[in-house]
């Protein structure tokens, strides 16, 4: 990347509690664990982080409890250097919370409780309006209202400003978003969720990418964990597509792994970078994620993802 490019993020700030256990405990079932981590998290805020980290000029538009939770986040968020003057704080609903099981595989479960998230609202994006209209890519995710998810890459397409949603959690997307949206970074499941197809091997996961193609986004990533990821886009004419192995890593916590691809994919196409490029260079920083424990703990530093990346090559 030549430049820091100024990246736009909507969306949530929680405080992730993580317990490393052996297994994840089956309904009615009680695991003994091992360690404990208490972390700042939320796919926005993690995404924030992941950008910032890696060269962008980052603005963060959320909302936070008036809580210990709500001023450990933002005061996280301003030691990372991301402009934090429209993340709004509640007085009577807390900071948003996320529940977190890591077992010895590195796989998760998470339950979260969305507080200050859920009201965040289209009046606290149209406040940053001339941000956003400013911005070299805005950057999307799906735990703040839907509406206000739909708000903010409305006024970006309309300042001709790149849009990329991780539909994550999954939920039903209608056309007149998908159309809005520049880049679509969906997992397997959410790939699946929304295309109606199931993705378990690379031809499916084309196929489900082709079909969200149809439905109005330009380019989408499909995400496949430790082997990396599939992009398709629309190109000049012929549809162009790369797929991108995974890194050899040594994974123990694939926490905020989509995070930072994501941040990563925003902060290496707003400084203007291919697809390629750029879907190659979030594919090693989602790997390097998942070497550390934690959600922001993991987000890696350009450097390390340079470093890694010239390793690969």
């Amino acid at each position: 990347m030549s430049r820091s490019p100024r990246v736009v993020v909507v969306g949530s700030s929680n405080t992730d509690l993580v317990i490393k256990t052996q297994s994840i405990p089956r309904p009615g079932e009680t695991v003994l664990g091992g360690s404990f981590l208490m972390a700042a998290g939320g796919k926005g805020a993690n995404q924030a982080v992941a950008a910032a980290r890696l060269g962008a000029d980052v603005t963060f538009i959320a909302r936070i409890g008036s809580d210990a939770f709500g001023d450990a986040a933002r005061a996280c968020l301003a030691a990372e250097g991301i402009r934090t003057e429209f993340i709004e704080r509640e007085d009577q609903t807390a900071s948003g919370v996320a529940l977190i099981i890591v077992d010895e595989q590195a796989e998760n479960a998470i339950a979260v409780a969305p507080g200050a998230n859920s009201l965040l609202s289209a009046n606290d994006v149209e406040r940053a309006n001339d941000t956003i209209r400013a911005a070299d890519v805005l950057l999307l995710q799906l735990e703040t209202p839907l509406d206000t998810v739909r708000h903010a890459a409305r006024l970006a397409r309309e300042a001709r400003v790149p849009v990329i949603l991780n539909p994550a959690p999954a939920q039903p997307l209608d056309c007149a978003l998908l159309e809005d949206i520049t880049v679509l970074t969906p997992n397997r499941g959410e790939a699946a969720f929304l295309s109606g197809i199931e993705v378990g091997d690379e031809a499916t996961a084309r196929a489900a990418a082709n079909a969200l193609l149809e439905m109005g986004v330009a380019h989408v990533v499909i995400t496949l964990g430790a082997e990396g990821a599939l992009w398709i886009g629309r190109g000049e004419g012929e549809r162009e597509e790369d797929r991108v192995a995974g890194m050899a890593v040594e994974a123990i916590d694939t926490t905020a792994a989509g995070d930072a691809f994501n941040g990563a994919l925003a902060a290496a196409l707003g400084a203007g970078d291919s697809m390629r490029e750029a879907v190659r260079f979030a594919t090693v920083a989602g790997a390097l994620a998942t070497t550390q424990m934690g959600a922001q703990p993991s987000l890696p530093t350009r450097e390390a993802v340079e470093i890694l990346n010239a390793r690969a090559q």
